[in-house]
């Protein structure tokens, strides 16, 4: 199904969930370290990214949508790096800033092509620092045609039911990543999308196709979900709802990086959704999006180019 670039144009799409600032080193492995058998890399560049909830929005404006930023953060020099760096993607922030909080920051630093190793500078904050942006939440859903909540478990999301009832109220599409083993604060959305390790740990193991389909749908049912969309990597994906299950099968490629592939996946649901399609219409071209994100390194997006070249 072909969707117009127009009609993408006026999707707007309000992205609610916890940010954080991608900082890559790369540099060059010549020598082990004489004080420890570590690599000794030698920074020649240093680039930083849109990361977490941040990244969901830069995939929505990628595809050429509209996308509305809400998050809170701390009230540091990672924070405004952050903002400038969303702002500049087309994306409108509201950043509530926390004195307490610390921005998260994920550090990796590359040598030889590879991941040496990720540094995470982050707190959890000690209140449920959005409940503070209701206000804002709630003039935001006004102006957009669906709601996508980025759950990245760092705290940001622990009161989220209070606005899924509010979004629910105005008549609006809510699309969610989740995190953590308690779903119950997901109540009443209309589409989450886990993949295989994050639905294990809500619903514990299964022996085969029916009983994750089993599992699946009682899981659907018991939180009053629309549907549920498991992203199954190498498998493609698969959504439930109350018509059974659909799948779609992984388009092959070489995989080179996974990072941010659930990221692109629910940006191109929500953006679909918002431009009027149905969540069975959407699903092949959210599966396509996410086929092409893997082929890029680090957190990415896709095109509204590529994704109906």
């Amino acid at each position: 199904m072909m969707v117009t670039r127009e009609k993408l144009k006026s999707a707007r799409v309000l992205v609610v969930g916890d940010v954080m600032l991608d900082r890559y080193w790369y540099g060059s492995v010549d020598r082990i370290s004489p004080e420890a058998p570590v690599p000794v890399v030698r920074i020649t560049r240093e680039e930083e990214r849109n990361g977490g909830a941040a990244n969901v929005a830069y995939n929505v404006v990628s595809l050429g949508a509209q996308a509305s930023l809400l998050t809170v953060v701390g009230d540091d020099e990672a924070s405004r790096k952050l903002e400038a760096l969303v702002a500049g993607t087309g994306i409108r922030t509201h950043f509530g800033r926390d004195p307490a909080l610390k921005t998260t920051v994920k550090l990796r630093v590359i040598g030889r092509q590879q991941q040496l190793i990720r540094l995470d500078f982050e707190n959890t904050p000690k209140n449920e620092v959005l409940a503070s942006q209701t206000a804002t939440f709630q003039h935001l859903l006004t102006e957009h045609d669906v709601v996508l909540f980025s759950d990245y478990g760092k705290g940001g999301l622990a009161h989220v039911s209070d606005m899924i009832a509010c979004a629910r109220a105005g008549g609006k599409p809510i699309l969610i990543d989740p995190k953590g083993s308690d779903y119950s604060r997901y109540r009443d959305a209309t589409v989450i999308t886990p993949n295989l390790t994050e639905l294990r740990q809500v619903v514990g193991p299964w022996a085969d196709e029916a009983e994750l389909q089993t599992k699946c749908q009682a899981l659907r049912e018991q939180l009053g979900l629309d549907a549920l969309l498991l992203t199954r990597s190498e498998e493609g994906m698969t959504l439930f709802d109350a018509h059974g299950a659909a799948h779609v099968s992984a388009q092959a490629r070489e995989v080179f990086d996974v990072t941010g592939a659930g990221d692109t996946v629910i940006a191109t649901m929500a953006v679909l959704v918002a431009a009027g399609l149905g969540l069975r219409e959407a699903l092949p071209l959210a599966n396509r999006a996410g086929g092409l994100v893997v082929g890029k390194f680090g957190t990415a997006a896709v095109t509204y180019g590529e994704l109906f070249a």
